[in-house]
């Protein structure tokens, strides 16, 4: 008998594993990868709004241009350093951001950095609760709309998922205080908190600046409550936006899970449909919304601008609005750059959750 040979993967023209890790690469050059990626992403984004923000010429004459007398404007703008070629303020205000210092504010005289530190914590506030809102509402019914394909109650979730994205989030902000604050009178039209709740957690030693957080540390569930019931309406406002992305996410992954093998072959043997979709097929299509997230906390973040103007809460977005009707160029930037740098490392951090989940996402 003749001996069967084995014919070497490389001599039919498949990888070879060592060949796949090499080509490949691994999880940690992966991370390392998109980790590096961080600094021109944040780099080109500064870049863009230092030179757009010089659009209209210097910050100085921009927001008080017309309110002083020319050769006081002109002492402002020399003492500022804005009379100097572009090229040279630019690499020095990128010097002084990789040092943390943003400036100082022209309308209020403020250091920059204080202002973020001071009203960030109001709008990461914000976005958690949304995210939380979106995750409540998105998730349940778009696996409740996959359960029910091509039924009813999925055509109904999947025109709630088109209105809830479609509708701009100042007119769901507006809605929902005519209904809830105007109407019913159930929760408060506006703020953060009750006067009394935000002194009271103002004297705190040393307050983390998120409310409910320094409510509970202070153990006073008064307030608590108290600033719960004001977080209901901007979160609601906010979280329905990004909730109607994830329906739909999860709708078109379930369904396409439904039809795997495991899943057929779990059905054969008389699984019920809830739990399929509940315990098999759940998981693997929360993948794509974990990859997606990035994305919408841009999105939150765009929309917390006007959340925050249509409920006076007093967060970036809320400040970014009056800086920019004062003309305040150097504040704005300070937050559009804080915004940005937040947007692109909690990419960073979604993709290193996803790379840990699918290893596909390495490759």
């Amino acid at each position: 008998m003749t001996a069967l040979t084995e014919t070497p993967p490389e001599a039919a023209g498949l990888p070879t594993p060592t060949a796949k890790r090499k080509g490949g690469g691994g999880l940690a050059t992966y991370l390392v990868i998109r980790f590096l990626l961080i600094f021109p992403t944040i780099l080109i984004l500064v870049t863009l709004v230092f030179f757009l923000m010089r659009i209209t010429g210097d910050p100085i004459t921009a927001a008080l241009g017309g309110r002083l007398p020319a050769d006081q404007l002109e002492i402002r703008i020399h003492e500022a350093g804005y009379d100097r070629p572009l090229l040279v303020q630019y690499f020095e205000y990128l010097g002084q951001v990789f040092t943390g210092n943003f400036g100082r504010t022209i309308s209020d005289n403020r250091a920059v950095t204080e202002m973020l530190t001071t009203f960030g914590t109001a709008t990461l506030e914000l976005a958690i609760n949304a995210l939380i809102v979106a995750f409540i509402v998105g998730i349940p019914l778009g696996m409740i709309a996959a359960h029910r394909r091509d039924k009813g109650t999925d055509a109904g979730l999947r025109v709630f998922a088109i209105l809830s994205y479609a509708t701009p989030v100042f007119f769901a902000g507006l809605l929902l205080k005519l209904v809830f604050s105007v109407w019913l009178a159930w929760l408060p039209v506006d703020g953060r908190a009750s006067t009394s709740t935000e002194l009271s957690l103002g004297s705190l030693a040393a307050p983390t600046g998120v409310y409910w957080l320094d409510a509970l540390r202070s153990g006073n569930l008064t307030a608590f409550w108290d600033v719960e019931r004001h977080a209901v309406l901007p979160a609601l406002a906010l979280g329905l936006l990004t909730a109607g992305v994830f329906l739909r996410l999860v709708r078109t992954n379930l369904i396409g899970t439904l039809g795997k093998d495991y899943v057929e072959a779990g059905r054969s043997r008389g699984v019920s449909e809830f739990r399929l979709v509940t315990k098999h097929a759940y998981k693997p299509a929360l993948i794509p919304i974990i990859t997606i997230m990035g994305l919408q906390i841009a999105l939150l973040l765009g929309g917390a601008v006007l959340t925050e103007t249509t409920f006076e809460w007093k967060g970036l977005g809320f400040q970014l609005a009056q800086y920019l009707t004062a003309r305040d160029f150097v504040a704005v930037q300070g937050i559009v750059v804080l915004l940005a740098v937040i947007v692109a490392v909690t990419n960073f951090i979604v993709d290193v959750v996803a790379a840990l989940i699918d290893p596909r996402v390495r490759y």
